[in-house]
């Protein structure tokens, strides 16, 4: 957690911003979690911790990171999960189990060209693209006595 958190200092100090206190716990939390927490989730968790923060100091920092790349808000959810590479410019793919509700980000470079492709196409220019696939992980579907090729 430490070497992501490094990660995410330098990357702040590149554009000339800075990771606070408060926005380096949210991150935190997010990234600990392993599912997508919503804001109030946050929120509770950052009172437990002593922080003396509001709705609104939650919500700018979560508009912080996410534009600073180091979270996808999953809207389904609406809630957020951390960047598997916040270095890298690409659009949020994400699994997201509908049994236990962990989420994870995946790589579809192709979709996007296809995507992309036939928006052109019709004309249409795409000023953000995040796709949101439902369905069982590999553990849920386990625990239900199925097998991904049942499917």
């Amino acid at each position: 957690m430490s070497s992501a958190l490094d990660k995410a200092q330098a990357l702040c100090r590149t554009r000339n911003s800075r990771l606070t206190p408060v926005r380096k716990r949210v991150l935190e939390l997010i990234w600990q979690s392993h599912k997508p927490l919503g804001a109030y989730q946050i929120l509770s968790q950052l009172a437990a911790d002593g922080f003396n923060s509001a709705p609104p100091t939650v919500y700018r920092a979560l508009d912080f990171l996410l534009e600073h790349g180091l979270l996808h808000r999953i809207a389904s959810l609406n809630a957020f999960i951390g960047c598997n590479n916040p270095n890298h410019n690409h659009h949020g793919y994400f699994l997201i189990c509908r049994s236990c509700g962990s989420a994870q980000e995946i790589e579809a470079g192709n979709l996007s060209t296809y995507l992309r492709k036939n928006a052109s196409a019709a004309g249409f220019v795409i000023e953000s693209e995040t796709v949101e696939l439902s369905g069982l992980c590999p553990l849920c579907l386990e625990q239900q006595g199925h097998s991904q090729s049942d499917k």
